[in-house]
């Protein structure tokens, strides 16, 4: 109940052109646009639904908003009731919001790092299958996690955990955390930094070959590989991470576990069984590393 799964993500970029280049040649998926307001905003399709990864034009790269699918207007309220409770000014989306959501309902609020959060009722499908390279099968099916980073650590596990309701999953020192909402091992990550950002942002694909076409494409493509292919300890993904053109990474991964309400959260230690070299430091490496 409440909170159902990761619907969306909405960036500001300043290279609307370089993401579509980036998101069509190598990850072989297509870009519809709409309007926001006065500007044309890119769509890209990961999956039959109207878009999981909005692209705004802006003279600043970074973070829009972030969107979650929500059970019911019912579960809506509720929800709404535990961050009035919490101390959030929760707000209504205006109808032109909400349509481009492709939802029914559409509320917002502001986290403890100054993002906008949103919770959505429905979804739109709007094709029944995307386009894809002969060579996918099926390629890109979704949009899976991502990681949230910023210096207010523990009011963001506050509101994930005690007002949203995620369950912890698991962890690893000095300060990253795992937190899922449904039975995928996560939807989003915590993690400790200065000033806030989006770390990475996950795109799922259906199969290892696709992960691997994906790799030979950014090779030949010329895409900056910021995180070598591996495969993560905690989830058991195996992914590469590119470097986007607004700066942050992508993750492009498949394979992740499913857990239970018997799993336990734990510190799962090594951050991977193999791979995964990072072309700069690790932001998120703990002290052994």
């Amino acid at each position: 109940m409440g909170i159902r799964k990761l619907g969306y993500i909405g960036l500001n970029v300043t290279d609307p052109g370089a993401w579509a280049d980036l998101l069509g040649r190598t990850l072989g998926v297509g870009i519809t646009t709409d309007k926001a307001g006065p500007d044309e905003v890119a769509l890209a399709e990961l999956d039959a639904f109207k878009y999981r990864l909005a692209l705004h034009p802006a003279a600043v790269d970074g973070p829009r908003e972030v969107g979650w699918i929500v059970d019911s207007p019912r579960e809506l309220d509720r929800v709404t009731r535990r961050l009035t409770d919490a101390g959030f000014a929760v707000q209504e989306g205006s109808a032109d919001e909400t349509r481009l959501r492709g939802a029914t309902r559409l509320r917002w609020f502001t986290d403890p790092v100054g993002y906008r959060v949103e919770m959505a009722v429905g979804e739109t499908k709007v094709r029944t299958s995307p386009a894809r390279p002969a060579d996918t099968h099926p390629g890109v099916t979704g949009l899976g996690h991502f990681v949230l980073a910023g210096p207010k650590l523990d009011e963001l596990r506050e509101l994930y955990e005690s007002v949203l309701e995620f369950k912890l999953t698991d962890y690893r020192a000095p300060g990253l955390y795992f937190l899922r909402c449904n039975t995928t091992h996560h939807s989003i990550a915590l993690a400790h930094a200065e000033t806030p950002s989006i770390h990475h942002i996950e795109i799922e694909h259906g199969s290892i070959d696709d992960v691997g076409r994906a790799y030979d494409r950014a090779q030949a493509n010329g895409v900056p590989i910021s995180i070598s292919l591996g495969r993560h300890m905690n989830d058991r993904a195996i992914s590469f991470y590119v470097r986007n053109p607004s700066g942050f990474h992508l993750e492009i991964g498949c394979g992740g576990i499913e857990v239970g309400e018997d799993w336990i959260p734990h510190d799962f230690g090594a951050s991977d069984v193999w791979g995964h070299h990072h072309a700069d430091a690790n932001p998120f490496a703990s002290p052994a590393s």
